[in-house]
């Protein structure tokens, strides 16, 4: 998510890589083998005072706040995710909200579409389930290779554990934003993930750097460069603080294009956002988004995604009137695409479902009634 103006800056300094004393490269990329996983409840602590909807509506708490444990080769990362539902008796229909990755991703991103819809469900007993990134959010942030194909395997373990849940077989519906999205309809294809339906909210596949540098050889040298910088202990918390991790860098990207309206660009939001990116590992997953190494497909693979859950996978696309032009180039690719139920367009950039959850959660309740006959 970070702008096209700090990611050519950060870029720029990738030259200097070789001169740096604390450059270490990248480590190439290994086949992942994941351990078997347990969940773990924890009380937390944490602090919803400051509602996240730039509308300055009530935020809803999340019924239950919890952390799951994910093993990963030899870590064991802390999952934050929350649920929301109201009371209610009989089989849930379960909806899987994931926010988009970036620096600031957070599971506050889909906090005012969980509450609209909730409130909207009528007679349907719908139940919310946002989860953050491992390496982001209120996630644990070990220092791992993250790449696409670890955060993938992390979807499927992650549907496959709330799924063993679900009184129905398949009755999972699930909403990602960015990168997120496109990492589900990914699974899905790949038949991993079998969810009874996929909203795609400003659907991205192409980190900062690449999208405008492009993916040649000798641009993923320096990609990898970049990578190494930011990765050591001194040198990389230096340019990530200095380029990211301030309240400065993080309201400039937001009025410029993750908002459509700098006016909902606040101080405090501001604040609540910066604050994710202090903790210990923040840097991690960024370095590896940033760089290309979290996007889940190339130009050309992009629409076979979808096209290849044609007939057997109802995909709703949620385009934005305000996004970037690359970014609004790929979303629009999807309008005409095989695989793609239904395509709108709202107002708002890159997080039009945090900037108005309003909104876009009235576009999810009528894809909701369209395919599942919902009845409020």
């Amino acid at each position: 998510m970070a702008m096209a103006s700090f990611a050519i800056s950060i870029f720029s300094l990738a030259t200097f890589a070789p001169t740096c004393k604390n450059y270490r490269p990248f480590l190439s990329q290994t086949t992942y083998s994941f351990k078997s996983i347990s969940v773990r409840a924890y009380s937390t602590s944490l602090d919803y005072s400051t509602p996240s909807s730039v509308n300055e509506q009530k935020a809803l708490k999340p019924t239950k706040a919890n952390y799951w444990e994910w093993k990963f080769k030899d870590n064991v990362i802390d999952v934050y995710y929350e649920e929301h539902e109201h009371e209610s008796t009989g089989p849930q229909k379960n909806i899987l909200m994931m926010p988009t990755i970036s620096d600031v991703s957070t599971v506050e991103e889909w906090r005012g579409v969980a509450k609209d819809i909730l409130e909207r469900s009528g007679k349907l007993n719908l139940r919310a389930t946002i989860v953050d990134w491992p390496g982001l959010g209120f996630s644990s942030r070990p220092k791992m290779d993250y790449d696409a194909d670890v955060m993938e395997n992390f979807v499927v373990d992650f549907i496959n554990e709330i799924s063993s849940s679900v009184e129905t077989e398949n009755d999972l519906l699930v909403f990602g934003g960015g990168h997120a999205a496109t990492i589900v309809v990914r699974a899905a294809k790949k038949g991993l993930v079998k969810p009874k339906a996929i909203a795609a909210v400003a659907p991205t596949w192409a980190g900062p750097l690449p999208i405008v540098f492009g993916r040649d050889s000798s641009m993923q040298t320096r990609y990898g460069l970049l990578r190494g910088i930011l990765r050591t202990p001194g040198a990389g918390w230096m340019m990530y603080n200095m380029l990211v991790s301030n309240e400065g860098a993080i309201q400039s990207q937001y009025k410029s294009h993750v908002y459509a309206n700098p006016q909902n660009v606040t101080p405090a939001f501001v604040q609540s956002r910066y604050k994710l990116t202090t903790e210990k590992g923040s840097r991690y997953v960024p370095a590896a988004f940033l760089t290309g190494l979290l996007d889940p497909v190339n130009s050309d693979e992009f629409l076979e995604l979808f096209s290849g859950l044609e007939g057997k996978t109802p995909i709703l696309v949620v385009s934005t009137e305000g996004s970037p032009k690359r970014s609004k180039a790929e979303m629009e690719a999807l309008r005409e695409a095989r695989g793609v139920s239904k395509f709108v367009k709202v107002a708002g950039a890159l997080l039009p479902h945090e900037e108005y959850p309003s909104m876009v959660a009235e576009e999810l309740y009528k894809f909701l009634q369209e395919n599942f006959e919902v009845n409020a």
